[in-house]
């Protein structure tokens, strides 16, 4: 889009224009044939991509200038939507659109459309808009965002039908009788059956869309359909084409002689990973050593996965194609090949693996005197899990820490001596090191706060699968010390690793978080005050620390800290060093997972050149690799939320078929005249309570509509207030539950 588009923009800004076809533009530019073909072309890639409209008679205009607006829709549950206007991800977002139910036409979830503004002075704008929102009417579809859909197939009286697992998505899709003679699937599709279907187009918004079915994944509900559907639904791989294979299968299995030269060698110096107690793969490692005069050095070494994946090779573009590693519940869609990402690049215990390494050398205070750079070689001498961390760090009985339960690892094959088998020496100086280094990192961690670093840190709700793959168990994972003591190291290591690049202005990429907007800001000041939380001017950073800190001890900090966050603009990354707001610092970037994040392993590759003193590695189209990774890091996490939401309305629905009933702690988050709403924080879950389900006692709203109070025993249920529930009824498809009270 060079040759034309820079010439357009201007032509089209002019205050005489008057909109005109690509046609007349041309003619008008006196374009030969040979260069009319391609300007129409890029016309029509600038119309598909948004940046120019065309409105009636096919004339073209900038689609601010005629109240138009191009974005992506997302639709809620009961049929409205809204429209965030399209942007780079690597840019600030603008205020979303509000388009009515009525006035999405055939649009769908994730489609690319054009919008025309709606003014304030039509008789039917929406009344609980507030001033300087807008709304609007869907009039194009550019681009869908989907072709196919996943979803159940059903019979009606005459046809079939497939039920989206999307629920933004509220239209039945039409399908043949898969049963007909014709039909590609084999064996057909029955009813029940999880499915993909090909959407045809779509033009009549009184008639439901219909589609053709091409794949059947399953029995709806089973484990395997509805992983299946989610790999589909965000186009995960989970195998490696040939040539990746090729190319992992001729690594040596094992680091060799000659991988060791130039390298620093800290074999011998006491050295240690912490991790989730299922982690299978190993990124990062901490080291430590004793100096002269209490000084004490600490190297966080990070597997050297620019070793062994070279720019260019079919590993390479497979891993920028991927992008990351996608953690779903129970299992993982690697950025790298298992041999890699959990065997040779994984720092497992007892084994040599080679390292990229920031070392910190701290005085007899814990300052941070000195800060430097190697490629390393480590054999980490214990996989500890977070758990026995913690216990290693605030534990004073041996016995206590001995008796931890085994990380998983030590279940499939890990060549690691567990801790009950160490001598009372070996654990009393693996103790040691673990509670030097947290000295260490909370004092990192209190001058990080202290300069008005926010603490967005939440617990995590995880969820367990059994052998089958059904949701099994939840628990609750809090960020506790052990956790925080491997994320001050880490964080320190990304901004030192930031700091070197931007100051040596070596081409690389950072790890962004732009100032919040302050329209959003003031929408949250406001949601706040619906909770009697007062706070001042939200742009003020003490501020935004102070009202963290309330919500941490608050009721329901849960859903107030996440809407915090969702008044926050999404991190991205970028090749140009814009600081990062959450951190509050100026230098930041992703230095410390390579397994699982293409843009550690870019930074490794810029760090590798600096240390050989070579030129400059300089990823090809810098710009747009990082708009790609901020995408593949978006789908990953939809992906991995999609599976949470899968997996979580799994667990509930087998709760309502035990004969004896969870009870659930929650707490009321929101009163309707027909029920309340609660959250069910050890769960991650959130349902409703429906008063007609309240048997014992006929109960009724209080005046200011906070409570429901029963009529005889005076028993109340108050916005706020914690209580006890069980669950009643779970929709699956809606990934709606309904709860009671025991």
């Amino acid at each position: 889009m060079k040759n034309f588009s820079e010439r357009l923009f201007a032509h089209l800004s002019r205050k005489n224009y008057v909109p005109t076809s690509a046609e007349a533009i041309a003619k008008e530019w006196r374009l030969n044939t040979k260069q009319r073909r391609p300007f129409l072309a890029e016309v029509g890639q600038l119309v598909r991509a948004g940046r120019l409209a065309l409105i009636k008679g096919n004339r073209l205009c900038i689609p601010q200038e005629a109240d138009l607006v191009t974005g992506t829709i997302n639709f809620r549950q009961k049929g409205s939507a809204m429209v965030t206007p399209e942007r780079r991800a690597t840019e600030n977002r603008e205020a979303a659109i509000y388009i009515d139910a009525a006035d999405t036409g055939t649009a769908l979830q994730g489609d690319k459309v054009v919008v025309r503004l709606r003014s304030p002075r039509e008789r039917d704008f929406p009344f609980f808009l507030k001033p300087g929102e807008q709304a609007g009417r869907v009039i194009e579809i550019l681009e869908r965002g989907a072709a196919t859909v996943t979803g159940t197939l059903h019979r009606g009286r005459t046809y079939f039908y497939v039920t989206p697992d999307d629920p933004r998505i509220p239209h039945d899709i039409i399908v043949p009788d898969p049963t007909r003679p014709g039909q590609n699937v084999k064996p057909p599709a029955m009813v029940g059956d999880k499915v993909v279907v090909q959407l045809n187009e779509w033009k009549e918004r009184h008639l439901n869309p219909d589609g053709t079915i091409t794949q059947r994944l399953g029995r709806a509900f089973e484990p395997r359909a509805e992983l299946a559907a989610i790999y589909h639904k965000y186009n995960l791989a989970t195998s490696f084409p040939d040539p990746v294979q090729r190319e992992a299968a001729a690594i040596p299995p094992e680091v060799k002689p000659a991988d060791l030269v130039g390298r620093q060698d800290f074999r011998d110096i006491p050295t240690f990973t912490i991790d989730p107690d299922d982690a299978k793969d190993f990124d990062d490692a901490l080291s430590i050593e004793y100096l002269d005069h209490g000084d004490i050095r600490v190297g966080v070494h990070i597997a050297d996965v620019s070793h062994y994946v070279k720019p260019g090779t079919a590993l390479d573009r497979e891993a920028q194609r991927r992008g990351n590693s996608t953690y779903l519940v129970g299992t993982v869609v690697p950025m790298l090949p298992e041999k890699l990402s959990n065997g040779l690049c994984s720092l497992v215990e007892a084994q040599d693996r080679l390292t990229k390494a920031a070392i910190f050398t701290f005085n007899r205070h814990g300052a941070l005197k000195h800060t430097e750079f190697a490629n390393t070689v480590i054999c980490s001498r214990k996989r500890l899990t977070y758990k026995q961390a913690y216990a290693l760090m605030f534990e004073d009985s041996h016995d206590a820490i001995r008796r931890l339960p085994l990380p998983a690892a030590h279940q499939t094959g890990s060549t690691g001596r567990a801790l009950n088998s160490l001598s009372f020496e070996e654990l009393t100086e693996l103790q040691k090191w673990v509670r030097q280094l947290w000295s260490i990192a909370a004092k990192l961690r209190r001058e990080r706060m202290a300069g008005g670093s926010l603490d967005l840190d939440m617990p995590e709700n995880k969820i367990f699968v059994d052998a089958e793959g059904y949701a099994d168990r939840i628990e609750r994972i809090e960020n506790d010390e052990s956790h925080q003591l491997i994320e001050e190291f880490m964080l320190l290591a990304n901004e030192a690793v930031a700091k070197l690049t931007r100051t040596q202005r070596l081409p690389s990429l950072y790890r962004v978080h732009d100032d919040p907007d302050e329209a959003r800001l003031a929408e949250l000041r406001q949601f706040l005050a619906t909770f009697s939380i007062k706070v001042s001017d939200l742009t003020e950073r003490d501020e935004l620390v102070r009202l963290l800190g309330v919500l941490k001890n608050h009721p329901q900090g849960y859903v107030l800290r996440t809407q915090v966050l969702r008044s926050m603009r999404k991190a991205c990354y970028r090749p140009s060093h814009d600081g990062h707001f959450g951190l509050n610092k100026k230098d930041y970037t992703h230095f410390t997972s390579p397994i699982r994040r293409y843009a550690d392993l870019v930074v490794h590759r810029v760090l590798a050149a600096w240390l050989a003193k070579q030129p400059g590695y300089r990823a090809a189209h810098t710009d747009q690799l990082a708009e790609h990774l901020s995408l593949t890091e978006i789908n990953s996490t939809e992906a991995e939320r999609d599976s949470q939401k899968v997996k979580l309305m799994e667990y509930f629905d087998r709760e309502t078929e035990r004969k004896k009933k969870t009870v659930f702690k929650a707490i009321i988050t929101d009163v309707r005249n027909h029920g309340f709403f609660i959250e069910v924080p050890d769960a991650g879950a959130f349902g409703m309570v429906p008063i007609s389900s309240l048997r014992d006692d006929f109960y009724v709203l209080n005046g200011p509509g906070t409570a429901f109070i029963g009529r005889k025993s005076k028993r109340k249920f108050e916005l706020g207030h914690p209580i006890e529930v069980v669950v009643m009824k779970v929709d699956r498809q809606k990934r709606l539950i309904d709860f009671t009270v025991p």
